[in-house]
């Protein structure tokens, strides 16, 4: 059945007048019925009509308290990406600032991705900009997916995961970096209740046996504090909050306890009117209650870097059950609930602007960050670095001028350093914590006096903090640092990257690169030549698909010109040149020497990476070679692949273990023979009760090494065969 959005505005001009009784109606009106018409016939997944879905965006958006634009802007917020609405046509209706919102929080399309994840990144990045302009686009853009999560049943199983994830990587934490603290524990919840169902509802229903019990607990501390502060002339509120499911899963994980062993399901929260008062009424609780030690937090006098304030202790109750108390007054409680939405306001009052500027302090830093070179980073890495720095577990260390920084758990003062400015990284030489000289390697913990000693004479970064850091920003300082003295490295890396690019779409992608069109490619990118491109994509300031698509398009040109009419021919070509009898390690140039490392004989089928030597090409190890994963240079490691089938031969040792017998080399010898399977050398020798032989044969690949291994074992001396990688 068809909604009636007459009836349905009705009901929404309520809430919008309950919220804010001077909001320009007109304007929200004229945006709600131009979401009507533009979203009329779209339904849902559930099946109901597709703008009650922009309704309820808008709707939370008034219970943040935002102002007419932004409800105007929630009501519009799909009809870019899913109408025929232009940009134009909407700043004619609109204009310019709530177009901006709408167009902040609109998914990119028609650009080719090669990946979700690339699809995912870049819209990603395009918020987060629009943001640092506008903080109201990622209000919009929380409130959308808030209404998204609470309709997420109408989805298939693998799109519920899809969200959910994406929900607890992305916005949750984004949620909690804008102190939006009332969207992002329904947030985790909802995420934690399609990501582990089974583990929720069972959590949920032992929650709620014993609910009653928990709340008589609850009601009999809430008249003790009550008769205490009612002697004073203190306005108070007092109530109790119980904890998410998702808070109490994480605690039971975290702490490695039981359900029953967590005693902290409610806690007791105290509204007042003054700070003064909030210090007060902390000392009548702990004339009630004996304070647990080092429980009590003080984030009025030092408040989170996302601007939350309260204060913080946990008390024995009777029966030595420990509770929480948070006592806030009512202006911090608004805040804490809607984090920077409670001061959107700030461009019409000017004493909140500091307020506000501190609690937006996480933006500045992205817009630091995207200045000082994050612009310029790939995908992969930006939404890393979006994830460890900015949206994972944090510490708040301070600068000797009280200034607070939040950095990922167990960074270092180098990455202190960095966070501070690039050239205070770079020439850091040692540090001080709490006033003592200490390594700069010393992870730091939350509450640290931060002191960065810098020298003139300092040579710069050493190669092994890529190794120490935990922040991105400071891993992609030190290698921009480290740029300029490995070009040819860079140049390397950069033909790998392009020939991998262009392999996507051809797979005779080498007859490309012809010097005179990569010469006229690196010109038109602005660079003086060739190598000069290639290092810059070696660094990851140039994308290898800028060059792999003019090269193409060039081909394309070239085809054209010429006029060839035999597609036969042109296939008979790409098929003569990818029978080959080699093994090859795809992506790399002809003229680049590659090796097979000794140390893991790779096979082909083996998962490989290659390591690019000092004057010796480019050696390739399986993945899980110790030499690679305790590789001291990550920076020197470039992805390769088998490429072809091929009949070359590989040595790889194996080992047998049997019992001691004078037939069992006979008993290997017969069996091998009946593989195409060379012997290269033997080696026998016995242990004890047991008899060990060492094999080294050859192989073409990891699937005939498996059937070999597979028929040795039936030997019935045999008790084991395996693969010897080092």
């Amino acid at each position: 059945m068809a909604t009636n959005f007459n009836k349905e505005f009705i009901k929404f001009k309520e809430l919008i007048l309950k919220n804010n009784p001077h909001a320009n109606i007109d304007l929200i009106k004229k945006a709600y019925d131009f979401g009507v018409l533009h979203h009329n016939g779209q339904k849902r997944n559930s099946g109901e009509d597709y703008f009650i879905h922009p309704i309820a965006v808008a709707s939370n958006l008034s219970d943040m308290k935002l102002d007419d634009e932004t409800i105007c802007a929630g009501l519009m917020h799909d009809v870019l990406e899913d109408t025929d609405v232009t940009r134009e046509a909407l700043i004619a209706a609109f204009g310019e600032e709530i177009t901006f919102l709408v167009d902040g929080v609109t998914k990119l399309k028609n650009l080719n991705y090669t990946s979700k994840e690339e699809k995912q990144a870049e819209n990603i990045r395009k918020m987060v900009m629009a943001m640092a302009n506008d903080v109201r686009v990622v209000l919009i853009k929380l409130a959308d997916r808030l209404h998204n999560m609470r309709t997420l049943e109408y989805m298939t199983r693998s799109k519920q995961l899809q969200k959910a994830n994406e929900t607890i990587e992305i916005y949750v934490p984004l949620a909690h970096r804008l102190g939006i603290y009332s969207l992002k524990w329904e947030l985790e919840d909802l995420c934690f209740r399609y990501q582990e169902p089974e583990k929720y509802y069972e959590l949920a229903e032992m929650v709620n046996v014993k609910r009653r019990e928990r709340e008589n607990y609850i009601n009999e501390i809430i008249e003790t504090l009550t008769k205490s502060l009612e002697s004073t002339n203190i306005n108070f509120e007092i109530s109790g909050r119980p904890k998410s499911l998702y808070s109490i899963n994480k605690k039971m994980e975290r702490n490695k306890i039981a359900f029953e062993e967590i005693y902290d399901l409610t806690a007791v929260r105290v509204l007042v009117d003054t700070i003064a008062e909030c210090y007060a009424v902390l000392g009548k609780v702990h004339s009630l209650w004996r304070p647990i030690p080092n429980r009590i937090k003080d984030y009025i006098g030092q408040p989170k870097p996302n601007g939350y304030r309260s204060l913080h202790t946990t008390v024995f109750g009777d029966d030595s059950k420990p509770f929480e108390v948070q006592i806030r007054t009512r202006k911090m409680h608004r805040e804490c609930e809607f984090g920077v939405a409670a001061h959107w306001r700030y461009k019409e009052n000017k004493k909140t602007k500091s307020e506000f500027d501190d609690a937006m302090s996480f933006l500045r830093q992205i817009v630091e960050w995207q200045q000082e070179g994050g612009k310029d980073v790939n995908n992969e890495e930006f939404m890393e670095t979006l994830k460890t720095d900015f949206f994972s577990r944090e510490i708040y260390v301070y600068s000797p001028a009280g200034e607070v920084y939040s950095l990922p758990i167990n960074s270092c003062a180098i990455d202190f350093a960095y966070k501070i400015h690039t050239e205070v990284g770079n020439s850091c030489v040692g540090a001080k914590v709490n006033g003592r000289m200490v390594p700069i390697t010393q992870p730091l913990k939350t509450g640290d006096l931060v002191e960065i000693i810098t020298s003139k004479n300092s040579q710069g970064p050493s190669r092994d903090w890529l190794n120490i850091v935990k922040s991105n920003q400071a891993k992609s300082k030190i290698k921009q640092f480290f740029k300029r003295f490995d070009k040819e490295e860079n140049i390397e890396i950069g033909k790998s990257s392009v020939a991998r690019d262009l392999k996507k779409y051809r797979q005779n992608y080498r007859y490309l690169l012809k010097d005179v069109w990569l010469a006229e490619i690196a010109s038109d990118l602005g660079f003086p030549s060739e190598d000069e491109m290639y290092a810059s994509v070696g660094y990851g300031k140039t994308t290898a698909e800028q060059v792999s698509q003019k090269l193409i398009r060039k081909d394309k040109e070239e085809l054209k010109k010429e006029e060839l009419s035999k597609p036969l021919d042109i296939n008979q070509k790409e098929i003569n040149t990818q029978v080959t009898n080699e093994i090859r390690v795809s992506d790399l140039e002809d003229d680049v020497e590659v090796k097979f490392a000794k140390c893991c004989t790779p096979v082909p089928g083996d998962p490989i990476i290659g390591f690019i030597t000092k004057g010796n090409g480019i050696s390739v190890h399986v993945k899980t070679c110790p030499n690679i994963i305790n590789s001291k240079s990550p920076e020197r490691l470039i992805d390769v692949y088998w490429q072809n089938l091929s009949t070359d031969k590989f040595p790889v040792k194996i080992q047998i273990i049997s019992a001691n017998g004078p037939s069992i080399i006979y008993e290997v010898s017969k069996m091998m023979s009946t593989f195409d399977v060379n012997i290269l050398s033997i080696n026998a020798r016995t242990d004890s009760d047991a008899g060990i032989m060492d094999l080294v044969i050859e192989v073409t690949s990891t699937e005939q090494l498996d059937n070999v291994i597979k028929k040795l074992k039936t030997i019935k001396t045999v008790s084991d065969v395996f693969r010897v990688k080092s």
